[in-house]
């Protein structure tokens, strides 16, 4: 068939390098976010996905809103037979999905109708689910509920981070986003409608969402971390500036330490929950380089009683 790609983040790179070497398909262009700032530098610098499809040759089309009608003309021209999706992160109008006979087909990083929305890998860690998955099915006007074509299941394991099971989803649904392409093609595979119960929402976490509550028992807190790792990073404020933790462990202090209280020794930093301390990994004060607890604690030597806000 031929496929126009849409998505912008690395998370895609798996998917698009999977069909740019499928022998039954062929990506005729890819749909992507406009190029951004990032780094340091804040220079501008194409999405992850436009910048292997310009190393591959494949035409790059970077709409500002994927209504816009030069867009879609360039899209018709292109004459899509599918157009595979996978974190574009924008809104399809339906002008747009009309477009390709087979329409677009999604793969979502969630067993649907679980976690629809911007972040369902975020979500499943912060819940504590203990299975993921990666879902195709066919996008329709509403959020995430159109028929599915196929599901691949993933154990979400007891260190895992939003970061790390995304990465292993990306592969596994790659390939079951090409076994759902080559269905299609065959007309051997039919998308089923998504059931009616289970349905759960996952929206976008922001920073504000990412600060830690002390209060909370330390599963929370631990469960909270690593969804927000990488992104947005988990944070909480000592001395009035914000702090970046990394994911923590469980710990025993012999001193009953209160909600956000911490306690430094020469081989680890604990900070106090609800129900008992955790051991602090790694630490990213505002600013600074990313660096180990026992190194920040040197540093900054916390006082007595001294907590996290």
């Amino acid at each position: 068939m031929r496929l126009v790609f849409a998505g912008t983040p690395e998370t895609a790179l798996p998917s698009l390098r999977t069909l740019i070497d499928s022998p039954r398909h062929e990506v005729v262009a890819v749909v992507t976010r406009p190029d951004a700032q990032s780094g340091r530098g804040r220079k501008v610098h194409p999405s992850p996905v436009a910048a292997l499809a310009e190393e591959a040759g494949i035409e790059v089309l970077r709409p500002q809103k994927a209504g816009d009608p030069v867009f879609l003309d360039q899209l018709r021209a292109l004459e899509p037979d599918c157009c595979p999706v996978v974190a574009y992160g924008a809104l399809l109008p339906q002008s747009a999905l009309d477009i390709p006979r087979h329409g677009w087909i999604n793969l979502h990083f969630s067993i649907l109708p679980a976690w629809r929305g911007a972040a369902p890998v975020q979500h499943a860690v912060l819940h504590g689910d203990e299975i993921s998955g990666a879902t195709t099915f066919q996008i329709v006007k509403e959020l995430d509920a159109g028929p599915v074509y196929g599901v691949v299941t993933e154990e979400i394991h007891t260190a895992d981070t939003s970061g790390t099971l995304l990465e292993r989803l990306s592969i596994s649904g790659a390939g079951l986003l090409a076994a759902t392409l080559d269905g299609v093609e065959d007309g051997t595979l039919e998308a089923r409608p998504q059931p009616a119960d289970g349905i759960t929402v996952a929206p976008k976490i922001s920073v504000a969402d990412a600060q830690i509550d002390w209060a909370k028992p330390a599963m929370h807190v631990d469960r909270l971390i690593r969804a927000c790792t990488p992104g947005p990073g988990a944070w909480s404020e000592f001395r009035g500036q914000r702090v970046k933790l990394g994911p923590v462990r469980t710990a025993v202090s012999e001193k009953r330490l209160a909600p956000g209280e911490i306690a430094a020794t020469k081989a680890e930093v604990l900070v106090g929950t609800a129900t008992g301390a955790v051991a602090l990994g790694e630490v990213q004060p505002q600013g600074k380089r990313l660096m180990e607890a026992v190194e920040w604690a040197r540093g900054v030597r916390p006082e007595s009683d001294e907590a996290f806000k």
